[in-house]
């Protein structure tokens, strides 16, 4: 797994790369507490590269999600391979967390 973080319209960008799953969910939950700053009010995971992710992955992201909604801050998930929007839409986690076609129109809506 790989993570690089960017930013554009005052967005957050981390882009991941690979496969999340048991052995480095951990890694991806430090990597992403380390690049969100408590001024971030505004955060986007880009899953364009994204192989695989597993329940412990998914667990991840829910924490960040909360931890986020408590500082009223912006969340989405963009460019999902239909297999990872799949497991999304499976968990429900579609229902809670906003998902966009592309990381353009992500940044277009949570940017404003």
């Amino acid at each position: 797994m790989e993570i690089s973080v960017d930013r554009a319209n005052e967005v957050l960008i981390a882009k991941v790369e690979g496969r999340i799953d048991g052995a480095n969910a951990r890694e991806f939950e430090d990597a992403l507490n380390g690049a969100i700053s408590e001024d971030d009010s505004k955060v986007l995971l880009d899953f364009g590269a994204l192989s695989y992710i597993s329940s412990a992955g998914l667990r991840v992201i829910l924490l960040i999600a909360r931890l986020l909604q408590k500082r009223n801050a912006a969340f989405a998930l963009c460019s999902l391979s239909d297999p990872i929007r799949e497991v999304f839409e499976i968990s429900g986690f579609d229902k809670i967390i906003s998902i966009h076609d592309t990381q353009a129109d992500a940044v277009d809506k949570i940017g404003r």
